[in-house]
């Protein structure tokens, strides 16, 4: 569909911005023949950049690091979803109101119900950025007690260990749990630690299920550890996906289908732009 005067907008803003959105978005626009169009932009100013959401009536916005906080001071309302973990992800834009999401801790909530994870289960989660933060408090939220967050930066660490009422440790050592949860680089490629486990064979082998939110690549070397091992797993496609199609859904009102959102997920993945034939997740 060719833009128009009429065409809306709806954009991303990130420190980096990446491909998968735009092509998501754009694709399902496409399939589903709404008049809307989806671009990755960054911004060196961001109140700036928010003011130019509003008065220009750009629809909807993904953020990203490292605006997830710094944005919202400037925004006029918050979701619970954004409001319970003091980070944003999406803005809506309703005629100049501008109102703050959190699709990655929805994302999380709907995986862990979908695949019916035992909340007395105890977890072992690594990391304490801002995804960590998501995970974390969507695991509080779905009633998970029993957990331990491993990371090396203390304070940060310990800060979100006690607003979910958790246990924290600096390195995860000999540290065995139910459910391991990955939310760290560990594992991502190009990283300096692209090849390396986020917990011990020994934890992996412990565990019973497995879940990465590292998406590139999708087969982390814990997912394949614990895919050899014959545990269930949860990856971070699934979180991508996921919280991709929450916001699609905010900005256009349109729930896709499970095979279109399937059909997008794989176009967004490919490395041409080329519109592929729609294969299996």
């Amino acid at each position: 569909m060719t833009p128009s005067k009429d065409t809306v907008l709806c954009m991303s803003l990130a420190g980096r911005p990446g491909t998968f959105g735009v092509r998501f978005h754009n694709h399902l626009y496409q399939q589903l023949g709404l008049d809307y169009y989806y671009k990755a932009m960054t911004t060196t100013d961001l109140p700036a950049a928010i003011g130019g959401i509003r008065a220009l009536g750009i629809r909807g916005c993904g953020v990203s690091m490292p605006y997830k906080e710094a944005c919202i001071a400037l925004i006029d309302e918050l979701d619970p979803s954004a409001a319970a973990i003091d980070s944003v992800n999406t803005l809506v834009n309703t005629a100049g109101h501008l109102k703050g999401y959190n699709t990655d801790y929805l994302a999380v909530r709907q995986l862990l119900a979908r695949h019916r994870l035992d909340p007395a289960m105890s977890f072992a989660l690594r990391g304490s950025g801002g995804m960590a933060k998501a995970v974390a408090c969507a695991l509080r939220d779905a009633g998970f007690a029993n957990g331990t967050l491993v990371a090396r930066n203390e304070a940060a660490g310990r800060r979100l260990a006690q607003v979910c009422g958790y246990g924290w440790q600096a390195e995860p050592g000999n540290l065995r749990a139910q459910l391991l949860v990955n939310v760290t680089p560990i594992g991502m490629a190009g990283g300096d630690e692209a090849d390396q486990l986020a917990f011990a064979p020994e934890a992996i082998a412990a565990a019973q299920w497995v879940f990465d939110v590292v998406a590139m690549p999708v087969q982390t070397p814990l997912i394949v550890q614990a895919q050899a091992l014959g545990k269930p797993v949860i990856t971070g496609l699934d979180v991508i996906a996921l919280q991709a199609l929450e916001q699609f859904v905010l900005y256009t009102g349109v729930r896709p289908t499970y095979e279109q959102v399937a059909a997008a997920v794989v176009y967004a993945r490919m490395p041409s732009p080329v519109l592929a034939a729609p294969a299996a997740l």
